[in-house]
């Protein structure tokens, strides 16, 4: 793993296969590489005492990614717990379940009607000897899963090689930096994301992630400050992203800032535009 900016990188992983990243634990990466989701999704399975467990059996297109799935499960499969319900992360879960009949584990709120899941999570829940953390913010059912000894698997919600896009109205930026500041607080010795490489000592790296926020939060302020404006040019003002891709993902967070902020009252809004309190 190497460092680009206060990112990090990894070299491109083998596809269709499980690779062991920790005792007990292998990584499989889906073979869907973009500007959000870096190299791919990655899918942990992981061994427990009461089985084996899979997090995020990654998205239904890539066959070759879950028939690895299948046949990396032991004699012992127990269980599919999904971070959250992006396609990029849950839409392997029904097939696999069908495939296997391993039961699905969700968060409480996951929002998804079409699915009926075999169990819900709530904060605090234990499962397969993991701990369920509810961390809202770039999904509204997101989930971690802390693990005895300091390991996080961090979904979406804290991401190595880059930030997490939180976009409206299932995003929500104050959540989003509440639970930022809520792996802060933790002593989690390694991370386990969703996208990109594994992550040692990530308190800091959480810190600069909470601190860029609230830099981005100062700079939409400062603009608004000299002139009230819509979040198309407050976006283009602050983030200055040329890649459509990229401007697009820019927009939802200026959006969910915003939203943040009239949470606070500290903007209002008229119609498209935005304007500064005081």
């Amino acid at each position: 793993m190497t460092k680009s900016s206060m990112f990090f990188t990894e070299p491109e992983p083998c596809r269709a296969q499980a690779v062991k990243v920790a005792e007990g634990i292998r990584r499989i990466v889906a073979d869907n590489p973009g500007k959000m989701t870096y190299f791919g999704t990655n899918t942990y399975i992981i061994d427990s005492s009461d089985g084996q467990f899979v997090i995020d059996p990654g998205p239904v297109e890539d066959r070759a990614h879950f028939e690895a799935i299948v046949e990396t499960l032991g004699p012992n499969p127990a269980g599919i717990l999904v971070t959250h319900h992006h396609s990029d992360h849950f839409g392997a879960a029904p097939a696999l379940r069908e495939r296997t009949g391993l039961p699905v584990y969700v968060s409480r709120v996951f929002p998804d009607d079409a699915f009926e899941p075999d169990g819900y999570l709530v904060d605090g829940d234990v499962i397969a000897g993991l701990t369920v953390l509810h961390t809202p913010g770039h999904a509204s059912d997101h989930l971690c899963f802390a693990r005895p000894g300091g390991v996080l698997f961090s979904g979406d919600h804290m991401m190595s090689w880059n930030s997490s896009i939180v976009s409206p109205p299932d995003g929500n930026m104050r959540d989003y930096c509440a639970q930022l500041q809520r792996l802060i607080e933790r002593d989690d010795k390694v991370c386990f994301p969703g996208h990109g490489p594994m992550l040692e000592n990530p308190r800091p790296y959480v810190k600069r992630l909470l601190a860029n926020r609230m830099r981005r939060e100062a700079e939409i302020l400062a603009h608004l400050e000299n002139t009230p404006d819509t979040i198309e040019n407050i976006a283009k003002a602050v983030y200055k992203k040329s890649d459509p891709h990229i401007a697009m993902a820019a927009k939802r967070n200026a959006a969910a800032h915003l939203e943040k902020l009239l949470s606070e009252a500290r903007v209002i809004r008229h119609g498209e535009v935005w304007q500064s309190v005081g």
